[in-house]
This record gives C-alpha cells, sequence and structure tokens, in this order.
C-alpha cells in the first residue's frame, strides 16, 4: 500500500504524529476558549496571548527564580489564571449583558497590548528552552521514531482534556457552573456566589492556556508571536467544533491536527488552509459545528 501510493511509512507516520501534536495544542487551546465562551459568552480573543504568557512565565522563572519544567506546569498556570481573574474583575465583567462583539474587541485589544509588552521587551525572536532531561531521547517504534517528549505532549493534553470534561460535565461543580450560566438568579438564591463561580471559571480557562504554552515551550521557541500565530486557527476549530462544546473542541482539535498532518503528506501547499476549507463546508451543512446545538 505505502509503495503503491510512493510515501514511506517513516514519512507519513512523522507527519501523522506532527498533526497530533499541533492536535493536542489545538485541543486544549480550543477547550478554554470554548469553557470561557460555553460558561460565561465571551469570546475570549487574548486566548493566544495568555497561552504565550504562559511559555513566557515559564521560561522567565526558569531564568531567574532556577523554576524548572515540572514546577512550571503548575506556577506558570497560577500566574497567569490569576492575571486573568484581575483582568475578569477589573474589566471583562462589564461586559456580560453586552453583545458578544464588545468581548471580542476588549479582549482582541487585551492582546495586541500584551504582545505588544512582550514583544517590547524581548523582541520577535524566539528563546529557547530546554526539554527536561526525564523526556529527552525517544523510542524506535520500527516504522518511525517516536521522541518522548512528543509522546508526553500527547498523554499530558489528552489527560487535562478529559479532566476538564469530566470536571464540567460529572461534578457538583460543574453542574453549578452550568446552572449558573443558565440561570444565575435562582442559583444565586440557593446561596452560590454565582460572580465567583465566573470569576474562576475564567481563570481556569486562562490557565488552561497557559499550561499549553509552558508544553508548548520546549516543543517550539518561546516567542511574543506564538499565540498570534495559533489563535486563529483553534477559534476555526472551536467553530467547527461547535461554539462552546467542550468535548467538541477537544475531539475536533486533534482530528483536524491529523488532518493537517495527512495534508502536508499528500499536498502540502494545502496545509495551511485546509482548516478553514473544513470550517466552510461545516458551516454551510451545520452552522452550529459538529458538536453544537442549535439556537
Amino acid at each position: 500500500m505505502m509503495e503503491l501510493i510512493g510515501i514511506p511509512p517513516q514519512v507519513l507516520f512523522g507527519q501523522l504524529l506532527l498533526g497530533l501534536i499541533n492536535g493536542a495544542f489545538y485541543a486544549m487551546l480550543s477547550l478554554g476558549l470554548a469553557l470561557i465562551f460555553g460558561l460565561l459568552n465571551v469570546i475570549n480573543f487574548s486566548h493566544g496571548a495568555q497561552y504565550m504568557m504562559g511559555a513566557f512565565v515559564a521560561w522567565l522563572v526558569l531564568q531567574y527564580a532556577g523554576i524548572g519544567y515540572w514546577a512550571a506546569l503548575i506556577v506558570a498556570p497560577l500566574i497567569v489564571g490569576l492575571i486573568g481573574i484581575i483582568l475578569e474583575r477589573v474589566l471583562i465583567r462589564r461586559l456580560y449583558n453586552l453583545d458578544h462583539l464588545y468581548g471580542l474587541l476588549l479582549t482582541f485589544g487585551l492582546s495586541l497590548v500584551i504582545e505588544g509588552g512582550f514583544r517590547q521587551a524581548y523582541g520577535i525572536s524566539g528563546q529557547p528552552y530546554a526539554i527536561p532531561p526525564e523526556l529527552q531521547g525517544g523510542t524506535n517504534l520500527g516504522f518511525m521514531f517516536l521522541p518522548n517528549y512528543r509522546a508526553w505532549i500527547l498523554v499530558a493534553s489528552a489527560g487535562i482534556c478529559l479532566a476538564t470534561w469530566l470536571i464540567i460535565e460529572k461534578t457538583r461543580l460543574g453542574a453549578h457552573l452550568r446552572a449558573a450560566t443558565e440561570n444565575p438568579t435562582m442559583v444565586q438564591a440557593f446561596g452560590i456566589n454565582v460572580p465567583l463561580l465566573i470569576t474562576i471559571t475564567y481563570g481556569f480557562g486562562v490557565a488552561l492556556a497557559a499550561f499549553a504554552g509552558v508544553m508548548a515551550a520546549p516543543a517550539y521557541q518561546v516567542s511574543p508571536l506564538m499565540g498570534s500565530n495559533l489563535i486563529i486557527i483553534v477559534f476555526a476549530v472551536v467553530v467547527i467544533g461547535g461554539m462552546g462544546s467542550i468535548m467538541g473542541s477537544v475531539l475536533t482539535g486533534f482530528g483536524l491536527g491529523l488532518l493537517e498532518g495527512l495534508t502536508k503528506v499528500f499536498y502540502p501547499e494545502a496545509s495551511s488552509t485546509v482548516i478553514f476549507v473544513v470550517m466552510a463546508i461545516v458551516l454551510l451543512i451545520k452552522p452550529a459545528g459538529l458538536f453544537g446545538k442549535a439556537a
């Protein structure tokens, strides 16, 4: 079969692995976007900048405090999540009762300010971040070589996505969050602090983006442009999966990453546009997205 289509197995599986790695980041970022939109009704265009901030916080705490990768996986999401909570308290909560366009414009402006600040401080050239010693090297599977760090990205991203879905869909906290979205007045009457729930939800969504940024730091260079290069694709993933559909965004992220990898094998010229072609087709057939609910 491989000889028939003229593609060596190493090339095919190598591109599929790269596609899955990209899909892992699409899934984690679209998960945070879908969480914030689905529960808060805010289109968070600053999500890419918050992903970039997670990578930079990991790099900065390593440079100036000697805090390594494993600790940064906890420290960076906490720091960036706290910044997100402050932004929600000061700015974003004023827009909950307004049209979605206002939230989009505000978060777009925030992303420009954040990215501009990091570009001014560190330039546009990337900063290297070493793979932790425990994850260096790889495994020869016979048909391809699997780097340990890429395997870790796949396992960790799938675990984070599944854990988040379980929290939102299967726990009492998730039930309170969904109820607060549908009928905040009634939930407040039961003694639940709805504004605090909303703040925590936004902070958690931002922390997810920062977590993805820390994981991306050793795989790619830490650059002020890393978020803006990804955010449009991630928005396309969320639209295809269905705005507000958490599991839809995760499955679509991994699936589109694989499709992108296959496209690079068979028709490389279309690899940068295939996701947007899929988005256009899905919107024509099912405007609510593959997993979304029609209004």
